[in-house]
């Protein structure tokens, strides 16, 4: 199984609901799908629930206080981490395991700590992290073949997203 994430920083909320909603369309499951945010945002709702049949992720969102609805209380693990010397975020999808060591102190350099454990380089995880201090989203997504990779991609691109990255590499099958 690859351990490929293809990441992007979105601008706002709305964008980041357009963005999560059409890589759903295009075939991610949402628990593939991490979302990180400046938690400053996190007392609105971020989208609309398009689909009553998420009872997951409607507990999920309950759960938490009601950190975050829409399509965000869709992802998995929403929680809300103190990143020392960033501030509060919220977190959901997988992002939410690996900057949760970040958030207790254990992974040194907050969220570039955390991002250079999930295999971004260092130079673009500092570039992640400035861009989430001014109040950006962080998209990510798990492709497991290089057609989901280009997929990801293309849904970035089209919708205007801005340090488009992909970590790891694709397992190619044996011939």
């Amino acid at each position: 199984m690859s351990k490929t994430a293809v990441f992007c920083i979105s601008k706002s909320r709305a964008h980041a609901e357009r963005i999560i909603d059409r890589l759903v369309a295009s075939g991610f499951a949402h628990s593939e799908i991490s979302v990180l945010m400046p938690e400053t945002d996190s007392h609105h709702d971020i989208g609309h629930v398009k689909n009553t049949k998420a009872p997951e992720g409607t507990a999920t969102g309950a759960a938490t206080g009601g950190v975050a609805g829409g399509v965000i209380g869709l992802l998995a693990g929403i929680g809300a981490l103190a990143i020392p010397g960033v501030g509060p975020f919220i977190a959901a999808g997988p992002i939410m395991a690996a900057l949760s060591g970040a958030a207790l102190g254990a992974t040194a350099g907050g969220v570039v700590g955390g991002l250079i454990g999930l295999g971004i380089p260092e130079i673009e995880a500092k570039i992640y992290e400035e861009k989430l201090k001014t109040g950006n989203y962080l998209i990510s997504v798990h492709a497991h073949s290089g057609e989901e990779v280009d997929r990801a991609e293309e849904i970035y691109k089209s919708e205007e997203a801005e340090n488009i990255s992909t970590t790891g590499q694709v397992a190619v099958p044996a011939v």
